[in-house]
């Protein structure tokens, strides 16, 4: 089915909890479909680089190590389940706090296991060869671990994938949130808020589709979920705008027909944006647009 065996989602918020845990059980339905037997490890990241939190589902996947910037190595205590077609979802998530400039390691077993080596040397092989990595350049690192940890010769017990990401934080100035009032006028007000803000962020070539997305989504929480509603803008690699409920009842675009006078909200969205998404959060949900940015514009301002 070509489904990578351990994947990781690096944003500003948009992926996360329980939307970690929906496409695990998504790609376990797809994996068990294609194949009736046998059991598929698979291990899903997602990292919000607002707040330094990483979301890890594990079904039947070794833990990630993570680097911390002090050089520190230690490998993520995990909830894990059983592989994808041994159990059935939901599968748990397990959240950590990971510092900003630390490098996160996903790894299948492969990696670290085989018929001479028990798992749990290879992975104290892997700590010590982390453990020295420093900061270099995260090719050499990968073509590193990939050598010393399967050298020529030895057997090998599975297929090898190796992951490496060094994540990073999200200024604070590149962060804007505002709470939104639960009324009709609540669409106008976001428009305002989001002129202002990619104004003194100096994205004005961002301005009508993002005052677009932002009042369509905002006015579709006010009519259609319940409050708390929270309006966030995020300048990364992408702009992200996100509108957030106390509702648990996800969005579905309609395909409307030409007479019906509603029902296109989210096919506006669809188009206007480079990607959009919603994501469970602890209050309830979250629909997030992605944007790339004008060419000459980088996060750093």
């Amino acid at each position: 089915m070509g489904l990578p065996p351990c994947c990781l989602r690096l944003g500003a918020g948009t992926d996360h909890g329980r939307a970690t845990d929906r496409r695990a059980s998504r790609q376990r339905s797809r994996r068990c479909f294609a194949r009736r037997s046998g059991r598929e490890p698979v291990g899903r990241g997602a990292y919000d680089s607002t707040d330094g939190r990483c979301s890890i589902v594990s079904a039947g996947h070794p833990p990630p190590a993570v680097v911390r910037p002090d050089g520190s190595v230690y490998f993520v205590d995990l909830v894990a389940d059983p592989p994808l077609c041994a159990a059935d979802p939901p599968f748990r998530t397990t959240d950590v706090t990971v510092p900003a400039e630390s490098l996160l390691v996903f790894y299948t077993d492969g990696l670290v296991r085989s018929a001479a080596r028990p798992v749990d040397q290879g992975m104290s092989e892997l700590k010590d060869l982390l453990r020295d990595a420093g900061r270099t350049d995260l090719d050499e690192l990968g073509t590193h671990l990939m050598t010393e940890l399967l050298p020529p010769g030895r057997p090998h017990a599975d297929d090898s994938a190796l992951l490496l990401a060094r994540v990073h934080a999200l200024a604070a100035d590149h962060v804007a949130s505002w709470p939104m009032p639960e009324d009709p006028q609540a669409a106008g007000q976001a428009r305002g808020l989001v002129r202002r803000q990619l104004a003194a962020w100096r994205l004005d070539e961002l301005t009508t589709t993002t005052e677009l997305l932002a009042s369509e989504l905002v006015g579709n929480v006010v009519r259609y979920a319940r409050g708390p509603v929270r309006l966030r803008l995020l300048w990364g690699e992408e702009l992200i705008c996100e509108v957030s409920d106390g509702s648990l009842t996800m969005p579905r675009i309609r395909h409307a027909a030409e007479t019906d006078e509603g029902g296109r909200g989210l096919q506006l969205v669809s188009t206007l944006s480079h990607s959009w998404g919603t994501r469970y959060t602890e209050t309830g949900k979250s629909i997030w647009t992605a944007q790339p940015l004008p060419e000459p514009v980088a996060a750093n301002g």
